[in-house]
């Protein structure tokens, strides 16, 4: 194993982006940081780094445990890092608001259906 790999490979081996073009697109972007600096595609990756990636909404504060740049399983992958406990929780949270707000759209009354404009229709024209 090595001692240093570079992020956006090692991004993509811990599978927090589907492939290594999207990961570097993310560090590009300003979505990766290392101990809250912005940092290059290039840049090696060292243990017990400090971490700042946000994807999409969710933002993960981590340490990296292994420098392994081989794409393994997702159970695999969950151990070459150690998430902060202030982080999961908050990730969490806002699962679950994004869960209820989801719920409150769909909860909604929505335009009615064919079916029930002809009811609708037929009920204002009985007068």
């Amino acid at each position: 194993m090595s001692e240093s790999v570079r992020v956006d490979k090692w991004l993509w081996a811990a599978r927090f982006f589907k492939t290594r073009a999207l990961a570097r697109e993310a560090i590009k972007g300003g979505k990766v940081q290392i101990g809250g600096n912005r940092v290059k595609p290039g840049r090696t990756l060292k243990e017990g780094d400090r971490l700042n990636i946000r994807r999409g909404e969710d933002e993960y504060e981590i340490v990296v445990r292994d420098l392994g740049d081989r794409r393994v399983s997702a159970t695999l992958a969950q151990e070459k890092y150690t998430e902060d406990p202030d982080s999961q929780a908050r990730r969490e949270a806002a699962a679950g608001q994004r869960k209820r707000d989801y719920q409150a759209r769909a909860d909604r009354q929505r335009r009615p259906d064919k079916r029930q404009r002809r009811q609708i229709v037929r009920f204002t024209k009985s007068d």
